[in-house]
């Protein structure tokens, strides 16, 4: 990588680092620009008659049939959906994990659903963040190093992926936990290390498969707050969920059902995660939420 395309990635990313010490689980991102937003008011996402056929031995199974979706820059979406509607391979395919049986997929202005497996890779690494359920993080490595991982595939420098892993993990409160390994953090945290991994190389698409799934109540509002607030700065999310009190913190909700999208809906008000937890934070863990 060359001096000016090293530049021009360490420019690509601002955080604005909280005080470690203040137990808040959202940061102050003021005016910081953490994300790729896109200024032209261009759609993130593009999705155009989308199908998506596996095949077992000689039986063909429709997983997604038609499915066409724009989601804006900025925007907060919840997926939802019964198991075998379709939402898991919809999510596979605008993480690039997959590509379409049929259709076309445009990511921040790109045809990305013909690319190659290595341009699938780089678009993956450079364009989507992603927060899965189970964390996925190196049981031996710190946290640092866990967050430094998807910079090493971009090929940044060891001294830029230390400053960018710090300054991460401090904007999602970690900056006390920094050299600690999964192990000894609680889930919560280590699901903050995983959004801090997921933000390092300023994705323009934050995607979350079930990020509260493995997580008890008080805690997802802790994370929720914390999606929040990175979408309250400009970064789009895509959420995936089974669950509908979950998916009411987003600003807007797509249904799958048969592998069809059936509903598309603004959520009017959406729950405040950070109010709610002002609330919980000074309770006892122990009482009834």
């Amino acid at each position: 990588m060359t001096k000016n395309n090293q530049e021009m990635q360490e420019n690509n990313i601002s955080f604005s680092p909280t005080d470690p010490t203040v137990p808040v689980p959202t940061p102050d991102m003021g005016a910081s620009r953490v994300v790729n937003a896109d200024n032209q008011g261009q759609p993130v996402i593009v999705i155009h008659d989308v199908h998506k056929i596996y095949h077992l031995g000689q039986t063909r199974v429709p997983a997604l049939r038609g499915v066409s979706l724009e989601v804006s820059a900025g925007e907060f979406v919840a997926v939802r959906g019964p198991s075998g509607s379709g939402k898991s391979s919809f999510m596979n395919i605008i993480g690039c994990l997959d590509r379409p049986s049929k259709g076309s997929y445009w990511l921040t202005g790109k045809e990305v659903s013909r690319l190659s497996n290595y341009e699938l890779a780089r678009v993956r690494n450079r364009l989507i963040g992603f927060v899965f359920q189970g964390f996925n993080l190196l049981s031996r490595a710190s946290a640092q190093s866990n967050v430094e991982l998807p910079m090493i595939y971009a090929g940044l420098t060891k001294e830029m992926r230390q400053r960018r892993a710090r300054q991460a993990l401090q904007l999602v409160g970690l900056g006390t936990r920094m050299d600690h390994k999964p192990a000894q953090l609680s889930g919560g945290q280590q699901q903050r290390v995983a959004i801090a991994r997921a933000l390092v190389n300023s994705p323009s698409l934050l995607l979350a498969d079930e990020p509260t799934g493995n997580l008890d109540s008080r805690t997802s509002v802790e994370v929720m707050a914390i999606l929040q607030a990175l979408n309250q700065q400009g970064l789009t999310i895509v959420l995936v969920t089974h669950e509908p009190d979950i998916a009411s913190y987003a600003s807007r909700q797509v249904i799958f059902r048969d592998g069809r999208l059936i509903r598309d809906e603004p959520i009017s008000n959406p729950r405040d995660a950070q109010a709610e937890w002002d609330i919980l934070s000074t309770q006892n863990p122990d009482e009834d939420y």
